[in-house]
């Protein structure tokens, strides 16, 4: 009887050519930093996060007054940046009252435009949130034969936690190596 749910295929654990696989990023980056600064040509590397996630953070409500507040907020600045910009170009006391009145035509519009564009939605996204895109697993990849150079300076430095090389291929994956 045929397998029906056949064993996933990872193609960066195929390639044979991982250094070493970090369950964080910055564990990544400080092995690609120890191989830097101990002369390894790095331009070979290449961090590749694998199993993706998206996490949305729910950071608040979202109400009318909120909406309308933020976008009066941004819009002040963009009219202090413009009031700012003008203001380069006049002489005299008149730059302040330029600067004054940008801030507040700013204000204005940026809370007229934050109420619209929340109304326009209609109540279907009432929260404010932050996405970020994370990875469960984090794999040094080496290009143009230096992988073995790369894992005996990082096996020297400690930091080699994942011996890619000893794993066993997939069932159905022949070896390619010439």
């Amino acid at each position: 009887m045929a397998d029906l749910n056949p064993p996933s295929l990872d193609p960066v654990r195929m390639a044979w050519n991982t250094v070493a696989s970090y369950s964080s990023y910055e564990e990544a980056q400080a092995a690609v930093d120890r191989l830097s600064d101990e002369a390894f040509p790095v331009e070979n590397l290449d961090i590749v996060g694998s199993d993706l996630r998206l996490v949305e953070r729910v950071t608040g409500r979202l109400t009318t007054a909120r909406a309308t507040a933020a976008g009066a907020a941004s819009g002040a600045w963009f009219g202090l940046f413009i009031g700012l910009l003008v203001g380069l170009f006049t002489r005299g006391p008149t730059w302040i009252g330029l600067i004054i009145g940008g801030l507040l035509i700013g204000a204005a519009w940026g809370a007229v435009f934050g109420f619209v564009s929340h109304a326009a939605t209609r109540g279907r996204r009432d929260f404010s949130s932050a996405k970020t895109l994370t990875a469960s697993r984090y794999d040094i990849i080496a290009r143009g034969g230096h992988v073995e150079q790369a894992r005996s300076v990082l096996q020297q430095a400690g930091l080699l936690i994942d011996h890619p090389a000893d794993a066993v291929p997939p069932p159905g994956v022949d070896d390619i190596t010439p």
